[in-house]
């Protein structure tokens, strides 16, 4: 059973659309700074439990995970 997850207006209006952001984009969503966000990447491989894919010299963080991390989930 899949159940539906709502992406919070804010994350909606930073994606525009998209399944997967950039990390200034990802930390402009989380309220940190994107330096945070690709050191703690660096040291553990995650941010918050979420793993982003690499694409070229860029993370791409999945939005859907992001909402859930937003929502106070896991």
């Amino acid at each position: 059973m899949k159940t539906e997850i709502s992406v919070p207006y804010k994350l909606a209006e930073i994606s525009a659309g998209r399944d997967y952001i950039l990390t200034g984009e990802f930390a402009h969503a989380t309220n940190r700074a994107s330096q945070t966000i690709r050191k703690n990447y660096c040291l553990t491989g995650e941010c918050f439990g979420i793993r982003p894919v690499k694409f070229g010299n860029r993370l791409l963080w999945p939005v859907t995970q992001i909402a859930v991390l937003l929502a106070g989930g896991k």
